[in-house]
């Protein structure tokens, strides 16, 4: 089968916060944005009933209603939609690639904001109590709906014990399964003997989730002994996983730099290995994730992403142009002899105004011209002729040193 291509400024992966806060960015800044989803745009956060610590919300808001805000706000700005599955995708070269069951779409830019999803325990019956009906995976978000209640924590890591003892703030209650012997946790030892002398936490040893058990939401977990076996129920109001979370990486791995556990490595940017290719939200490798830090992430992708194609522009249908030689000044507008030079190359530019094309190019906030260029070192002047560089020149004194990369 045939598949429809189309053609975008920008594809964004993914339909969470952070992907949506990208899509507006750019589809503010006019691109042609596209975002693909798999099955629910809004990510994970939807799934939360309450989230009280997103600015501007003095009163908390739904996860669901926050999510559908940044929907919106994306579409009023002309951002597309696709609801389906990243098969594959291309992103070398200047035209990227992403493949779907149908389409592939092409792109100047892709921006990577698949997030991920939490690690589950495997046990009965779990799929009909997740999110919003028992099972939780973020206390920060959930812990005040629990105020007075019963809850479970799985998990013996540093977020779950961390988490268990915020909970403590508003529960009544916290029982907390460990799979290891009395005592042994794989958190750090300060929260660790905190935890332990917490008296609202109440430790089940040796235990796993046997399975989940409750009508329309979740009343009971039956937790299983790993050494005898025995089952011990426990009811609850609400269930916490804290035993991992895993990226939506997998079709990147070979492709984009990511650590050990599968998360992306970006710079402060969010630039990925590969030019023109973002990364940002709970797939990067990151100290914290929350919905917050996602818009933060994709406020920086798409801010950097128009960035990237306006210079794309620049460098194609400028300073490559095959009409005239060229010459670009590389500069950065916070140094002092960069500064000083500006007379000598407007002089320049003056004088051989029919002859050459001078393009100025300060570096002081992107060096993406710069890079595309080959030059690392300010100030710089690069000849170009027939659309090719021809010449650099890294010592710049006078008019003279100038007009040797044009002559």
């Amino acid at each position: 089968m045939d598949k429809k291509v189309e053609s975008y400024d920008v594809v964004v992966i993914g339909g969470g916060a952070a992907a949506l806060t990208a899509a507006i960015y750019c589809g503010r800044a006019r691109l042609n944005t596209l975002v693909i989803e798999k099955s629910l745009v809004g990510g994970l956060a939807t799934y939360t009933n309450e989230i009280e610590n997103y600015p501007g919300f003095p009163e908390g808001t739904t996860g669901l209603g926050l999510m559908d805000n940044f929907h919106k706000q994306a579409k009023k700005f002309g951002v597309k939609f696709k609801l389906t599955d990243v098969k594959s995708v291309d992103l070398e070269g200047e035209i990227k690639k992403v493949e779907t069951f149908r389409n592939i779409f092409e792109a100047k830019v892709v921006i990577v904001a698949s997030g991920g999803k939490p690690r589950l325990t495997g046990a009965k019956n779990e799929e009909l109590f997740l999110y919003d009906k028992g099972i939780s995976f973020c206390a920060t978000c959930d812990a005040a709906s629990n105020t007075d209640k019963t809850v479970l924590v799985v998990g013996s890591g540093d977020a779950a014990i961390e988490e268990g003892m915020f909970l403590t703030k508003f529960a009544k209650k916290v029982i907390v399964s460990v799979m290891h012997d009395t005592g042994k946790m794989d958190c750090n030892e300060i929260a660790k003997n905190e935890a332990l002398q917490n008296s609202k936490m109440d430790f089940k040893w040796n235990t796993v989730v046997d399975s989940f058990e409750g009508d329309e939401r979740l009343t009971r977990v039956n937790l299983r002994n790993v050494k005898t076996n025995e089952i011990i129920p426990i009811d609850v109001d609400s269930c916490f996983l804290f035993i991992g979370y895993i990226p939506n990486t997998e079709i990147f791995k070979g492709i984009l730099d990511m650590n050990k556990n599968g998360y992306m490595l970006t710079n402060e940017k969010m630039e990925t290995n590969i030019e023109g290719v973002f990364a940002a939200g709970d797939v990067r490798d990151k100290f914290l994730k929350q919905v917050a830090t996602a818009v933060g992430d994709g406020a920086i992708a798409g801010y950097a992403a128009e960035k990237y194609i306006a210079e794309s522009e620049t460098f194609h249908t400028q300073i490559m142009s095959k009409d005239l030689p060229g010459v670009v000044y590389i500069w950065n507008a916070v140094d002092q002899k960069c500064r000083e030079l500006l007379p000598i190359i407007d002089s320049f530019e003056a004088k051989y105004k029919d002859k050459v094309k001078v393009t100025k190019v300060d570096i002081y906030k992107s060096t993406g011209l710069a890079n595309r260029l080959g030059v690392t070192t300010f100030p710089a002047l690069v000849a170009t002729r027939d659309g090719k560089i021809s010449k650099i020149i890294k010592e710049i004194d006078n008019e003279q040193d100038v007009e040797a990369a044009f002559i």
